[in-house]
């Protein structure tokens, strides 16, 4: 929803208003907005008057949101920053009455442009030309605005990927030659930039964010080729379990992902293959689970096997099989285990062999084949089958 009572009610009062940043960008662009920011001449004190809903977020750098209608919209008004010495926020702003001034802090042009309620747009500093170039270009001096926030040279990158644009060749020089400073970025914002570009329409850009250094609170760097995660699906877990495989020694839990993700991206990454027989996924499903299976299928295009397997009913794991322990009262813990193990591998080759008594001869025979020691033998089952039945 376009917050439109927002800028009415700001301006009812006096005030000037209007959405400015990344909404106008995509609304420019046709793209979906998601957030709609708004900036205005009202200072915090009288936005908080004008809404009876609103949280005061951020009121030391002129931020309120306004809750409306379930939805939450920050509100910030006009400012000029002062200093960042913590590379990361102005130690103080001052407000001001100038939208020009206020436009003039932000990050590239693409994101300093202005839109007012009748559509009109304020753009001051060639926002609308960059776009129309596909161009990625600080505000400014870009030296300035990333020393003021490195994450700015992330941000760039991942814009850059998001959208399909280049990097103006200022701005380009000036990440090369400050991507040292993001080292003093918290792991949290870097991860944050990192997954937005791994799932971008060009995940590729990750190779230049580790080639320049980028990446370093995250604990990995160095020029590693990643095209080939632009051929697989925009899916988080598929696209992270990709970029472990084209980089085996990534260490995930650097990137503060969730512990299932990190968990499922590395079984799926150490049962990659670039393809795979029918008993293959099957024999995949039945020793890393079906999600991991799922994974790997996206990462080699097949999913339609996959898909055709699982409708199938054939049995891909020990909850299939005809028998279970309670079958099996001579065997205790590893052995009954082990015993049912070796029934699947031999099903997972011989569907058809899916039945109670089969199995049951079957172990029974291989129950005969004890060791001295009264251990089973479960070693390859395979090459005792076509012998067997």
């Amino acid at each position: 929803m376009r917050p439109d009572l927002i800028l009415k009610t700001l301006e009812g009062a006096g005030f000037a208003a209007c959405f400015v940043g990344g909404c106008v960008r995509d609304t420019l662009l046709g793209r979906p907005v998601h957030d709609w920011d708004i900036t205005t001449s009202a200072l915090p004190e009288e936005i908080m008057a004008l809404f009876p809903r609103c949280i005061p977020t951020g009121i030391k750098h002129g931020t309120v949101t306004v809750l409306l209608d379930g939805e939450n919209f920050e509100v910030t008004t006009f400012r000029r920053d002062g200093a960042y010495h913590d590379g990361r926020h102005p130690d103080g702003v001052v407000f001001v009455p100038n939208l020009t001034e206020d436009l003039a802090r932000r990050d590239f042009t693409i994101n300093a442009m202005a839109m007012h309620l009748d559509g009109s747009i304020t753009d001051c500093f060639d926002g609308k030309a960059d776009l129309k170039r596909g161009i990625i270009r600080c505000v400014g001096d870009p030296e300035r605005r990333f020393r003021e926030d490195a994450l700015r040279m992330l941000r760039a990158l991942r814009f850059s990927a998001q959208l399909g644009f280049s990097i103006e060749e200022h701005t380009a020089r000036a990440i090369r030659e400050n991507a040292g400073l993001c080292r003093l970025l918290s792991r949290e914002r870097v991860c944050a930039e990192a997954e937005k570009t791994l799932l971008s329409p060009l995940p590729q850009t990750l190779s230049v964010m580790l080639r320049e250094g980028l990446l370093s609170a995250c604990g990995i760097a160095g020029d590693y080729n990643l095209q080939a995660l632009r051929t697989v699906p925009a899916e988080p877990d598929v696209r992270w379990a990709m970029l472990k495989v084209l980089i085996p020694k990534l260490d995930m839990q650097q990137f503060r992902l969730p512990s299932r993700r990190v968990q499922l991206a590395e079984t799926a990454a150490a049962a990659y293959r670039p393809s795979y027989t029918r008993e293959a996924l099957k024999e995949l499903i039945a020793a890393s689970g079906e999600d991991a299976a799922r994974v790997c299928a996206k990462l080699s295009a097949q999913e339609a096997l996959l898909e055709e397997i699982l409708q199938s009913g054939e049995c891909v794991s020990l909850r299939g099989l005809a028998v279970n322990g309670r079958d099996f009262p001579a065997l205790h813990g590893k052995a009954a285990g082990d015993m049912l193990r070796r029934l699947l591998d031999y099903v997972l080759l011989h569907p058809k062999k899916n039945n109670r008594q089969t199995l049951l001869r079957l172990a029974e025979e291989w129950s005969g084949n004890s060791d001295a020691d009264g251990h089973k033998d479960v070693g390859d089952v395979k090459c005792q089958q076509k012998d067997t039945l």
